[in-house]
C-alpha cells in the first residue's frame, strides 16, 4: 500500500559533556512536572485550599517520582538478570513514566496526609497536572525519537531517514542507505500517540470540571485520569511488542508497562464507581467542609 504521509524530522541527539550525557528527554520531563504543578497549584488556590501545604506535597511528589520511575523497572530487570539490590541505587538504568506517576502520587499523598490536606480534593486537582506533565514530557521523547514501536504503514508512523541519529535504544534501526523508498524504515511513534492521548485526556478532564453538568464526586476526576491513562498505555504499548525493535521486557503476552496500565485501568474504573457511592458531590460548600476558605492564602 502506498503511503499517503509519514512523520519524519531530524532527531536532536543526546549531548555529551565530559562524563555527562544530556538529553531533552530529562529536560522536558522536568519542565512537564513544573508545568503540571503550576496548573494544579493555580486551581487548588482558586478553590480556597492551602496552596503552601500543597507546594510541600508537590516537592515530596517530585522525589517520589524520581524514585518510582527507576524502581518500577526493577522487577522486570530482576526477572531477566537475577536479583541485584545494587540496582536500586543505579541511576544509569531504565526509567518508567508509570513508575514516576506511582511514586510521585504515593509520596505526595503521604505528605499531604501528614500536612492535614484532604486527599480526594487534592488528587482531583493533581489529575490536571499529571495530564499536562505527560503532554510536555513527551516532547522530549519526540525530540530524541525514543519509544518507537514496530514497523507500520500508519500515516502517523515515524520515518527514519539515512543518517538520522535516533535514541540509543533504537540504534539498530538506523542506516546509511534507504530501504523503504527514502526511509530506513517506518515505525509506530508510540510516544507521539501517548502525547495525543494525553491531550485528549486533558480536554476531557477540563470539560468534566468546567463545562459538564455531570455531578462529580470527590476523587472521581482523579479516577478518570487513572482509568484513562492506564488503558491508554495498555493499548498503545501493543505497538511496542515487536522484539526486533527492542520492545519492552514482557511478562507473558504483555509488557510490564501493559500489566501496570491494565491494573491502573481496572482500579480507576472500580474507584470511579466506589467514589460515586461514597463521597460528597464537588461544590463550593463541600470544599469548605474539606478545609477551603473564602479568601485563599497566596502561595509563597
Amino acid at each position: 500500500m502506498e503511503l499517503l504521509a509519514v512523520i519524519s524530522y531530524p532527531p536532536i541527539p543526546i549531548f555529551e559533556v565530559g562524563p555527562l550525557r544530556l538529553s531533552l528527554h530529562g529536560v522536558f520531563a522536568g519542565v512537564g512536572f513544573m508545568a503540571g504543578a503550576y496548573y494544579g497549584l493555580k486551581i487548588f488556590h482558586a478553590r480556597g485550599f492551602d496552596a503552601t501545604r500543597f507546594q510541600s506535597a508537590l516537592t515530596w511528589a517530585l522525589v517520589g517520582a524520581l524514585l518510582g520511575a527507576r524502581w518500577l523497572t526493577l522487577p522486570a530487570y530482576w526477572v531477566e538478570n537475577g536479583f541485584d539490590l545494587g540496582e536500586m541505587i543505579n541511576i544509569g538504568g531504565n526509567y518508567s513514566i508509570l513508575g514516576g506517576f506511582a511514586g510521585g502520587i504515593g509520596l505526595g499523598v503521604f505528605r499531604a496526609y501528614r500536612l492535614g490536606l484532604r486527599i480526594w480534593p487534592t488528587l482531583d486537582v493533581t489529575a490536571f497536572g499529571l495530564a499536562i506533565g505527560t503532554i510536555v514530557g513527551r516532547i522530549g521523547d519526540l525530540a530524541i525519537v525514543e519509544h518507537l514501536g514496530g514497523p507500520t504503514d500508519f500515516f502517523l508512523g515515524y520515518g527514519i531517514r539515512p543518517g538520522y541519529d535516533v535514541a540509543p535504544q533504537h540504534n539498530r534501526l538506523e542506516c546509511t542507505v534507504a530501504e523503504v523508498g527514502e526511509y530506513c524504515g517506518i515505525y509506530h511513534h508510540a510516544a507521539f500517540y501517548d502525547m495525543l492521548g494525553a491531550i485528549v485526556l486533558f480536554g476531557v478532564l477540563y470539560w468534566l470540571y468546567h463545562r459538564s453538568r455531570l455531578v462529580l464526586r470527590y476523587g472521581q476526576l482523579f479516577a478518570v485520569w487513572v482509568a484513562w491513562y492506564g488503558f491508554q498505555r495498555l493499548f498503545i504499548d501493543f505497538t511496542r511488542l515487536a522484539l526486533d525493535v527492542d520492545g519492552d521486557r514482557t511478562l507473558g503476552a504483555l509488557t510490564w508497562s501493559q500489566w501496570s496500565g491494565l491494573a491502573a485501568g481496572i482500579a480507576g474504573i472500580a474507584g470511579l464507581l466506589w467514589l460515586g457511592r461514597r463521597n460528597r458531590a464537588v461544590s463550593p460548600e463541600n470544599d469548605r467542609l474539606h478545609g477551603a476558605v473564602t479568601t485563599a492564602p497566596e502561595p509563597d
